[in-house]
């Protein structure tokens, strides 16, 4: 299979650069796949395609603040992008640098506030370990000192609104570069309305990294590798999709990152294991699921692996066939974009 069938052409002036004015305002596009019916609404409307017996479960993943802004010795700038905790350490970390000319193992970098940072030699040929020591805790630091990593796309820096826009409302464990930007579009009002109506919710952890947004650079889809990632699914939300494949319901995930956790973790009987770990799963067009049966995301890239995952779902015809009519109703695309239920 071809990654090029996967792409498409999307006007520039579609791309959401900007959070829309509130949170939930989002417009909603529904492929209900038995009947091929595309369908248009509002994201506060979701409650209405959605059943008592359904399980959505959600990433609760909270984007750290991972561009640093730091000087060589020699006055030379350096931007350090953290990706994740190295073996578990607080203070050390995997990280991409760039520009990566010129950085050796044992490089010293100072950052605002009296922090600094040693260069503990390549991980790989991407990324270097890096290990940070300063005054005071460096998640205390990093938190005020750091900048969200918005996606390059938007050609803009992030600014005071990005560091609430570009969480979920109920993101709680920090790690994650990216957000798991379908949740982006759940109010906690919504999600009391959600429980009002007896359509319970869930969470797992998945930290959104390279894996995710990694460019496919093959010609043939099957070539591809994926990073792994963290993730961690609790007891309580293994038992929950036991519960729901008992009562006859379906397991909606929210968002990509969701869908190849459960995926990944599959017991091979409709439920998952629980438990943590690295998840490197790679979900195209020929995947059977057996854990998901339903998903809400967003619009991604073209040629992008999310795009292959939600075509792997719902039929990469029919998928190419909804963005193309989302673009001829104006829809708003990517992270801060309009949303798609698919079921």
């Amino acid at each position: 299979m071809l990654v090029a069938e996967f792409d498409y052409h999307l006007p520039p002036e579609l791309i959401a650069r900007v959070p829309s004015p509130q949170r939930g305002a989002s417009r909603l596009m529904h492929l209900e796949r038995q009947s091929a019916a595309v369908g248009h609404d509002i994201f506060t409307n979701i409650p209405s395609y959605l059943r008592p017996s359904d399980l959505l479960v959600m990433n609760d993943t909270r984007v750290i603040p991972a561009r640093l802004s730091g000087h060589k010795a020699t006055g030379g700038k350096v931007e350090i992008f953290l990706l994740r905790r190295d073996d578990g350490l607080s203070e050390s970390w995997i990280c991409l640098i760039r520009p990566s000319r010129g950085i050796r193992d044992g490089q010293e970098i100072t950052f605002a506030s009296g922090m600094a940072a040693r260069v503990c030699g390549r991980r790989d040929a991407e990324t270097w370990r890096v290990e940070f020591r300063g005054d005071e805790p460096f998640p205390a630091w990093l938190e005020r000192e750091g900048q969200i990593p918005l996606p390059p796309y938007l050609l803009r820096e992030a600014d005071h609104l990005d560091r609430e826009r570009y969480q979920t409302v109920f993101a709680q464990v920090p790690g994650a570069v990216a957000a798991p930007t379908a949740g982006l579009h759940f109010t906690r009002e919504l999600l009391n309305d959600l429980e009002q109506t007896g359509i319970q919710s869930v969470f797992l952890t998945l930290h959104t990294g390279l894996g995710t947004f990694q460019p496919v650079r093959t010609e043939r889809v099957e070539d591809h590798r994926i990073h792994t990632e963290y993730y961690s699914i609790p007891q309580g939300t293994a038992d929950a999709i036991s519960a729901t494949r008992e009562r006859g319901g379906r397991v909606i995930a929210v968002g990509t990152t969701t869908a190849r956790t459960l995926e990944y973790a599959a017991d091979g009987q409709g439920g998952v294991r629980a438990g943590q770990g690295e998840a490197d799963i790679f979900i195209y067009p020929g995947y059977r699921f057996t854990v998901v049966d339903a998903l809400v995301t967003n619009f991604h890239l073209p040629e992008s692996t999310l795009l292959m995952l939600v075509s792997a779902l719902a039929g990469k015809d029919f998928v190419l066939a909804g963005y193309r009519e989302a673009i001829e109703r104006g829809y708003r695309f990517y992270s801060y974009g309009d949303a798609m239920l698919i079921t």
